[in-house]
């Protein structure tokens, strides 16, 4: 097992630093009635107010993405760029070769749980041109993510499928002899919505606001939790990730627990993965992608290099 630590954001992430509200409100005049002044005089927005962190993501993803379009229907996820962008780019890095990551529609992506936002096919085709299946097991979230699209005009690059059984990940969305490129997918995490409040309040609590401040990102039930949380939803990824291990060079997932990740790598083993760790550090906190492929050292050296070819 090779485990990858990082100090910060991907060298190759554009969102380094403070968020440049300004520009971003210049750019989406929507932002600019969130606007308020630190005591230092910089320019930020309250985080705690759904709302202004939506007009924060339109802003970004208008002026970094050239996003024109880009809403959620009401209580639904709404996520930090800047970590969706970290984790692409870490994801990338696997199918780099001489110091490239293939570029365009030719590479083929797999995206689990990709909510009402399609935040990870948005930014990834716009970023690398790559094409993308995103997948999602809520019919509102589908449909909404197939509106991005079509308001995007990215329709064609972007498709959108439903996961008609919630009880499986894999199974019933990869057709026959599809491949993947490469898999990624951000997992609901708590085992049920009152763990997931509880740790919303423990977040408040630290940062002195109220204790009913509630989600400033939103989240429906199952984009936040999923019986057993990640251990169990991603157990069931890497066991039907075996089932498909001819259809995608590598898998990939979020880990936020640190204390589910031995499980997971002994499974792996045990199923004869090649496994890579790669840490992913936002300010003090620090989530792990964890990266596996069946493929042998000399046919991910093959399927690269054709990559890069076609």
């Amino acid at each position: 097992m090779q485990i990858v630590k990082s100090e910060g954001f991907h060298p190759r992430n554009a969102h380094q630093g403070t968020y440049p509200m300004q520009e971003l409100a210049d750019a989406t005049p929507t932002l600019k009635q969130y606007l308020q002044k630190k005591p230092d005089g910089e320019w930020t927005i309250d985080f705690a107010k759904a709302e202004a962190v939506k007009a924060l993501n339109q802003a970004i993803l208008q002026k970094d993405y050239s996003l024109p379009f880009w809403d959620l229907p009401k209580g639904y996820l709404c996520p930090a760029v800047p970590s969706r962008a970290d984790y692409l780019h870490r994801a990338a890095d696997l199918l780099m070769r001489t110091y490239e990551i293939p570029q365009g529609k030719k590479v083929k992506v797999l995206d689990i749980g990709t909510g009402a936002n399609c935040i990870y096919p948005l930014i990834g085709h716009q970023t690398f041109g790559w094409s993308f299946t995103g997948v999602d097991a809520d019919s509102t979230a589908v449909r909404t993510a197939k509106g991005l699209c079509q308001a995007n005009k990215l329709e064609k690059a972007i498709r959108i499928r439903l996961q008609p059984n919630p009880e499986h990940v894999l199974e019933g969305v990869i057709k026959e002899e599809e491949l993947f490129d490469l898999m990624i997918c951000n997992p609901p995490f708590h085992p049920d919505q009152k763990t997931a409040e509880d740790a919303a309040q423990r977040k408040w609590k630290k940062l002195g606001k109220r204790k009913d401040m509630g989600f400033n990102f939103r989240g429906q039930k199952n984009e936040l939790s999923y019986p057993g949380g990640e251990r169990a939803f991603i157990n069931i990824l890497i066991q039907e990730s075996h089932q498909f291990a001819d259809q995608c060079l590598w898998f990939t997932t979020l880990v936020a627990h640190k204390e589910h990740l031995n499980n997971f790598v002994e499974q792996l083993k045990h199923l004869k993965a090649k496994i890579i760790v790669k840490e992913q550090m936002h300010g003090q906190k620090i989530s792990r992608i964890l990266c596996w492929s069946f493929q042998t050292e000399r046919e991910r050296k093959t399927w690269i290099r054709e990559l890069h070819q076609s």
